[in-house]
């Protein structure tokens, strides 16, 4: 009876498993990935009645053909040439940079030592590691003043470097005074003319080319004194003096070097000197007043 029903059970079992293996194997698993099935959708096929086809059998192909245009209206006035306009001036040319690339150069170079970083009047040319530059024309002329040979005491020894004093001036009354030192002689007259046209100075003047009135500067150690004086004096003045009021334009002035003989500190003392003075304009227009009651 036992071994019956010990029988009788493991064939039941036997049957359930091989349902269960047989459901596992006909329906998909969870976790596959399924793809669903493509829709049919009815063929469109184009007719050849639906096509538009157009042939040019009457066209030659090889022919040349000429282009006639049609007639100008009576009123037309053609537009002018882009070259046939006026010149522009490099005045013109820098406003119009300037406005769309903002203020113009400063003068203060942010990308080395160069001083020509962003002069477009000066032409570069580099070869063998030089920068050759051609010389300004911008109206002024240089006169050199002096030109000394300094040192500089390092730990390996001297360092012989120039140093050159110029005065830049347009004898119209613009002038200036600058320094430079440099390796090179040539690059320290150079380095010192920049310098120059970065300070320039307007000296007033009468219309007999000379002071308005008197004035003394000093800077430094050295003390200089401009006079006025009548046509036909001439510069009667010594030294960097002379140097910087010929340069200026004035043609019939006095001066005289006090103290110091240092060069560069009688130019700038003589600059000194030109800006303390005013013209008789200024004076009357400060005071509120008419030019010709100054002398009553």
């Amino acid at each position: 009876m036992a071994a019956s029903l010990t029988s009788s059970l493991s064939s039941t079992f036997s049957t359930l498993s091989l349902r269960r293996f047989s459901l596992l194997s006909t329906h998909q698993q969870p976790n596959s990935l399924s793809l669903p099935k493509p829709l049919n959708f009815p063929s469109i096929r184009a007719q050849a009645t639906d096509v538009d086809t157009t042939y040019f059998d009457n066209v030659d192909p090889d022919e040349i053909t000429t282009f006639d245009p049609p007639e100008k209206p009576e009123d037309f006035i053609p537009p002018p040439s882009f070259d046939e306009g006026p010149q522009e001036s490099e005045d013109e040319i820098a406003a119009a940079y300037e406005e769309l690339y903002g203020p113009a150069y400063s003068g203060v170079s942010v990308l080395g030592n160069d001083v020509y970083v962003m002069d477009s009047k000066v032409k570069k040319t580099s070869s063998f590691g030089k920068v050759k530059k051609d010389k300004v024309r911008d109206g002024f002329e240089e006169r050199v003043v002096q030109v000394r040979r300094v040192t500089k005491v390092v730990k390996g020894g001297k360092q012989l470097h120039f140093r050159a004093v110029v005065v830049v001036g347009d004898k119209k009354g613009q002038v200036g005074v600058g320094v430079g030192k440099a390796k090179e002689v040539v690059a320290a007259v150079q380095k010192s003319a920049t310098n120059a046209r970065r300070n320039i100075i307007t000296v007033p003047m009468t219309k007999y080319l000379t002071f308005p009135h008197r004035s003394d500067g000093d800077y430094g150690a050295a003390k200089v004194m401009l006079r006025p004086a009548s046509p036909g004096t001439g510069v009667i003045a010594g030294g960097a003096v002379r140097i910087v009021l010929e340069m200026a334009g004035v043609e019939n002035a006095l001066g005289k070097q006090l103290g110091s003989n240092n060069a560069l500190n009688n130019a700038r003392a003589t600059v000194v000197a030109v800006q303390q003075m005013r013209q008789f304009s200024e004076v009357a227009r400060d005071r509120g007043i008419p030019m010709e009651e100054l002398w009553k």
